[in-house]
């Protein structure tokens, strides 16, 4: 029967049925087969980031698998526009979307920025949301700064009974890596422990990491979660080394790059500028040079992001005004964005090369076609106000207001810096008050200006203000209102700050502790500045410069250079700038054997660099001695080109030494580089009027005139009564002018008892000889002593100075110290000078 029924008989047309069943069966396998291959071609098409392609090969048969490869695809590959076209192709569709292409989709448009279009998708899921699903929304809510948002939903998430997994747990960890969501973190940390996830994906680690480390700044358990890491990858290297860099510890950074190489990791680009910014902080060239073989090794050099980072590492580790190695690595990147140019234009404004700066912005705009940022404007306006060319700057900041720029912070500083470097004051105040929000950086740009100015008045009443505007709270700030006091040299204002840290308790604090002994030493009390760095505990890099700084101003060049021993032997390794106070320190005092040896240190330690300042203190060392062909020869072998500030120190010791032919030529090179520089003009037709070529000195002041270029008005100031009063040159206007004319006459004679004849070589205008003994009698200095021995009781009077004292003033000073029986100290641009019993501290050697 069985038998029977499996072999029965066949059916009618049996050839017939089965010929159809085979046709039927062969089609459909055919179409299975043709489906599976467009689909295994969709999936290689899209995985290689082939998107365009890979929709090409879709049909109406594809599914939502397909969609789903080709979104992720998307998301891979940042192809964000292609993503959201075939969201809008599935909306058309009208096909009913599952739960993993919406979570797609999420992403999708939480990468994209556009985190409402992803918070709609998710509120629509409804109960198609899936653990995926709030992850996902709370990392969108994460990655768009939403961070509140995001801790929000965590915990609505667990409300609806939802249990995190690892990347739940990233996603809120990253949103409480925001400081005011810290404490949230913690609890969020003692649950991840608790659950059992620390371990679980690198991604958690990564995650713990940030928030320790920017919720914290606690370096300590940022480095407990990355050794306890079950499981590391270059990513989470990368972040450590991204961070402790970003973070002012470059030294720990390449510590870490070295360990992960060695670990067997392979470094990428974000690696590689990472390690080039540390490189950058830490000023090392050398290892920097290194690591740019590595990234040329590595076929990384074409990178934009690591181009910038090379660039800016050649442009902060360069001699002021070499700009060869950076120039040479922004010339080869095959692509530059607004961070390379920016990176190149900050190069040479620093390196006072603001001419080729702003051509490099006019080739940005035009050739390049980036748009600048404010970081950009900040660097071009500063370059303007180099180039005394106000009204470049003034071009410059309606292209920031164009591009809805002027408000951001940095630029307004900047215009208002720009303004003050041309006297402009007006304007720069102008600026200050159409600023937004002003900050301390707003004021401290505005106080040197009125510094520059010497309007101290101005410069005190916005002091008053920072402080009643709630500024003067932090270390930082009474830092920076100390810094304003020493500008002017106001001590009277310096001591009451002083007074107020200390009420504050912050006398301690490091920073403060530095800027007090530069108040002190500018106003001129060495003795009051040396006491803080005495009573400091541990004094950094910054304490020791400072005082070996305050010395060398006050010409003690011998306690200078025994400060800096002692900083060896305490184990403090100097930087570039103590050895700027050092060479400073021997000019002053003529050492020049002490010099070369400081000079060829810098030179053959690698973790030093010779920057132009080293080289323009050498050609003062060697000036001021009269050694000026031995300064011309060595500026000739300076393996890069000489920059105005050393030609301009050639000049000015031409001045004192009275070459003209020197100074001929030390002058047209400062000009060759600074056509505008009044200082250049200035100093050219002081030389010629110290020798009597009146012509020439005309001719100059015609130039001046022609190209509106302003001297720089020699002016003079006292401290009385917390007050400042400045002076000018036969300056009538101050309300006890009778008095203090009264008492200059007064000196006259007693200095001429003992001995002063006056210098009328001092006078540079073509005058009678009796003209010139009273106009020299006149000068700002001489009109500041006088008011202060008439005011003051104190043993010591204190004057400040914006150009370099000259012969005859000094002479007066020492005079009248020995017949006042008062100690004077006058600082002028160069350096203190203390006036006691008729001789100066600086041996009649400035």
């Amino acid at each position: 029967m069985a038998l029977a029924i499996s072999l029965s008989s066949p059916a009618s047309n049996p050839i017939k049925i089965n010929r159809r069943c085979h046709r039927k069966l062969h089609a459909a396998a055919a179409k299975n087969i043709s489906f599976e291959s467009v689909r295994g071609h969709l999936i290689r098409d899209a995985h290689g980031g082939r998107v365009k392609e890979a929709k090409s090969t879709m049909d109406s048969r594809s599914d939502l698998a397909a969609y789903t490869v080709l979104l992720k695809s998307c998301i891979r590959t940042r192809n964000f526009k292609f993503g959201q076209e075939i969201h809008s192709e599935l909306i058309e569709s009208g096909i009913e979307l599952d739960t993993i292409v919406q979570n797609s989709l999420i992403t999708l448009y939480a990468k994209s920025g556009d985190w409402r279009k992803a918070e709609q998708i998710f509120c629509s899921m409804g109960e198609l949301s899936d653990l995926v699903s709030w992850s996902a929304m709370i990392s969108c809510y994460s990655l768009n700064g939403l961070n509140l948002e995001a801790i929000s939903l965590y915990i609505k998430m667990l409300n609806f009974g939802e249990a995190p997994n690892e990347y739940c747990f990233s996603a809120v960890l990253r949103a409480c890596s925001d400081r005011r969501y810290s404490r949230t973190g913690l609890a969020v940390f003692g649950f991840l422990l608790k659950t059992g996830y620390f371990g679980s994906d690198v991604c958690v680690g990564c995650a713990l990491i940030e928030f320790f480390l920017k919720g914290y700044d606690d370096f300590e358990s940022a480095n407990k979660v990355f050794d306890k890491m079950p499981e590391k990858n270059s990513v989470s290297w990368t972040l450590m080394i991204t961070r402790f860099s970003q973070m002012g510890f470059p030294m720990d950074a390449i510590e870490l790059f070295i360990d992960m190489v060695g670990s067997g990791f392979h470094p990428d680009q974000y690696t590689f500028s990472s390690c080039l910014s540390a490189c950058t902080e830490l000023g090392n060239l050398w290892l920097g040079r290194q690591l740019h073989g590595w990234v040329i090794k590595n076929g990384m050099v074409l990178d934009v992001c690591v181009g910038c980072c090379l660039t800016d590492m050649y442009v902060k580790s360069s001699v002021n005004g070499c700009m060869d190695e950076s120039r040479k690595v922004f010339d080869r990147m095959s692509e530059h964005n607004v961070m390379s140019w920016t990176a190149i234009i900050t190069g040479y404004v620093q390196n006072d090369l603001a001419d080729e700066a702003i051509e490099l912005y006019r080739r940005m705009i035009t050739e390049g076609k980036v748009e600048p940022n404010h970081f950009t404007f900040s660097a071009l306006l500063k370059a303007c106000g180099d180039l005394f060319n106000p009204r470049l700057g003034e071009i410059v900041y309606a292209h920031a207001v164009k591009l809805g720029l002027a408000s951001v912070n940095c630029v307004g500083n900047s215009l208002i810096s720009m303004y003050t470097r041309n006297d402009r004051m007006d304007n720069a105040r102008a600026a200050f008050e159409l600023l937004c929000e002003r900050s301390l950086v707003s004021y401290n740009a505005l106080i040197d200006g009125y510094r520059r100015t010497l309007d101290s008045q101005e410069a005190f009443e916005l002091l008053n203000q920072v402080e009643s505007h709630g500024f003067g709270t932090d270390a930082f700030t009474f830092a920076s209102l100390l810094s304003g006091a020493a500008s002017v040299g106001a001590v009277g204002k310096g001591e009451q700050l002083h007074a107020r840290l200390i009420k504050a308790g912050l006398q301690s604090n490091l920073c403060v502790s530095n800027a007090l002994i530069s108040m002190y030493t500018r106003c001129g009390d060495i003795q009051a500045g040396f006491q803080i760095f005495c009573e400091m505990e541990d004094p950094n890099v910054v304490s020791w410069t400072s005082i070996i700084t305050g010395f060398a101003k006050h010409g003690s060049a011998e306690t200078a250079i025994t400060l800096f021993r002692q900083m060896l032997e305490a184990g403090i390794e100097p930087n570039e700038v103590t050895y700027v106070a050092i060479l400073s320190a021997c000019s002053h005092a003529g050492l020049v054997d002490e010099a070369w040896k400081h000079f060829r240190f810098i030179s053959e330690n690698h973790r030093l660099r010779l920057r132009m300042e080293h080289y323009a203190c050498m050609v003062d060392v060697l000036g001021r001695s009269g050694l000026l062909e031995n300064a011309i020869s060595f500026i000739n072998s300076m393996p890069c080109e000489p920059d105005a500030l050393v030609w301009r120190t050639l000049l000015g010791a031409c001045l004192v030494h009275g070459n003209i032919e020197l100074g001929e030529f030390a002058a047209e090179m400062v000009l060759k580089k600074q056509p505008n520089d009044p200082a250049a003009h200035v100093l050219l037709s002081n030389l010629y009027a110290s020798k009597g070529y009146w012509d020439k000195t005309a001719s100059i002041r015609k130039t001046m005139k022609t190209r509106n270029l302003v001297k720089e008005a020699g002016s003079s100031w006292i401290e009385v009564g917390n007050k400042v009063h400045k002076f000018h040159v036969g300056d009538a206007k101050h309300p006890e002018a009778a008095a203090i004319y009264a008492e200059l006459d007064r000196i006259a004679i007693d200095i001429q008892k003992i001995g002063y004849r006056p210098e009328t070589s001092y006078v540079l205008h073509e005058i009678e000889e009796e003209e010139m003994e009273k106009y020299v009698f006149h000068h700002s200095e001489k009109i500041a002593l006088a008011y202060g021995l008439i005011t003051t009781a104190k043993k010591v009077i204190r004057i400040f100075n914006n150009l370099r004292v000259c012969g005859d003033c000094h002479n007066v000073m020492k005079y009248a110290s020995l017949a006042s029986g008062r100690e004077i100290v006058v600082r002028d641009s160069n350096r203190f000078h203390h006036f006691k019993d008729g001789s100066c501290s600086c041996n009649d050697y400035w």
